[in-house]
């Protein structure tokens, strides 16, 4: 526990939806229900809001764009940084970290604000990227991301990184949570080849990587033993990815696969999605997910998951639920797994440690530990020297105890 209230600034480019602007948020709040100063620097969106529910604040400072014209905010930074006596500045973003880094390691090292990084993705190997190494402590949120910056980033020093697992409120995806009459009423009347029938889903944006292609060669692969299985996609189309929803939809009618296959958009009601779901799936490919909260979401309800064994997501299959593990791109087994599921019941265990008490909590004491180490420091700096032959000390940083 810090023994005095911090002042923590954390920047982003925005406030929008995503993982990364809810990760801000949740932790805005727990700092604020903890004594703290929570300060929050970004372009803005509809998730300020929160910010100022919650009793935070809020400053808006356009960091979101890859310009060199944004580095304009390293001065006004600094200044906010000392008028503010800002205990720790946490960039969660490549350019938000160019702007706190270079703002920060050109401030006093005993006053300056410790710095901190979260690695919240497997990035670009290049300098722009190199920044996200550069705290004092680097959070990755997931092994793999440990894994992935020691593999490289050379110069980083591994002592710096602190793997702390992105978390879930449980109370958020209840297990076997069932949705209100109201809604299911709505959902078959929108899509009424699902009723009855056996589903399973994949959920995430329309991008090459999430795996539809595969989604729709599993699908090709079951209907012979599963006729009436019904697939959901779950997920929007990016407009500069359209030719690509385009060919999913265009090789969907190539195999005859319109009957089995139901592009739902993009959606807002993922929990009950997963409720009427059998299966869901993570088929990401290269680069993996960095963590996986899809997975931990379904998990988390009882739903079975089938994954591929690499990354975020074969991280915690192999904690919670490794029957749901699947060598990368090995369609017949996905299938298999899938039938099996379908056909028999499927224990998911009801307890695992992706939580978000324990994020929070762990992210805390990042900075109360960072936070100790300046007072042991500054305690240092004012501690006597032993007594000179003549029997006289001197106090070292009295003039700085007297200021």
């Amino acid at each position: 526990m810090a023994s005095r209230p911090l002042t923590i600034v954390q920047m982003i480019p925005e406030l929008h939806g995503g993982g990364v602007e809810r990760g801000t948020i949740e932790l805005s709040e727990e700092l604020v229900l903890q004594g703290h100063r929570s300060i929050v620097i970004s372009a803005g969106g509809p998730l300020v809001s929160q910010l100022d529910e919650h009793g935070a604040e809020h400053v808006q400072w356009n960091i979101r764009s890859k310009s060199p014209f944004s580095l304009r905010w390293v001065w006004p930074l600094r200044r906010f940084l000392n008028e503010n006596k800002v205990d720790i500045l946490h960039a969660r973003s490549r350019i938000p970290g160019w702007i706190a880094y270079l703002c920060w390691k050109r401030m006093n090292v005993a006053t300056r604000p410790h710095f901190v990084t979260t690695a919240h993705g497997l990035y670009s190997v290049n300098r722009y990227s190199e920044v996200m190494t550069r705290g004092e402590r680097v959070i990755a949120i997931s092994e793999t991301v440990s894994n992935y910056l020691q593999d490289n980033y050379p110069r980083i020093n591994a002592a710096t990184i602190t793997t702390i697992p992105r978390g879930i409120d449980p109370a958020d995806f209840p297990r076997h949570f069932q949705p209100s009459q109201q809604w299911l009423q709505a959902w078959f009347e929108e899509f009424p080849q699902l009723v009855g029938r056996p589903t399973i889903s994949l959920i995430g944006r329309l991008t090459r990587l999430k795996g539809h292609l595969d989604l729709i060669k599993i699908v090709d692969e079951l209907r012979k033993d599963i006729p009436d299985l019904q697939a959901l996609i779950v997920g929007g189309v990016d407009p500069r990815r359209a030719q690509y929803a385009e060919g999913l939809h265009a090789e969907v009618k190539r195999r005859n696969l319109e009957k089995n296959i139901v592009f739902a958009g993009q959606r807002s009601e993922i929990r009950e999605i997963y409720a009427v779901s059998n299966v869901v799936l993570s088929l990401t490919s290269d680069p993996p997910e960095a963590f996986g909260r899809t997975t931990v979401e379904a998990l988390t309800m009882g739903v079975p998951v089938v994954g591929y064994d690499h990354g975020g997501t074969g991280e915690i299959l192999r904690s919670i639920f490794p029957a749901g593990l699947v060598a990368a791109g090995n369609i017949q087994l996905v299938a298999q797994r899938i039938q099996s599921m379908i056909e028999d019941d499927v224990c998911v265990p009801d307890e695992h440690q992706y939580l978000k008490t324990n994020m929070l909590a762990d992210t805390l004491s990042v900075y109360e530990e960072l936070a100790a180490e300046r007072t042991i420091q500054r305690s240092n700096r004012l501690v006597p020297h032993k007594p000179t032959a003549s029997g006289r000390g001197t106090l070292i940083g009295s003039a700085v105890l007297a200021r």
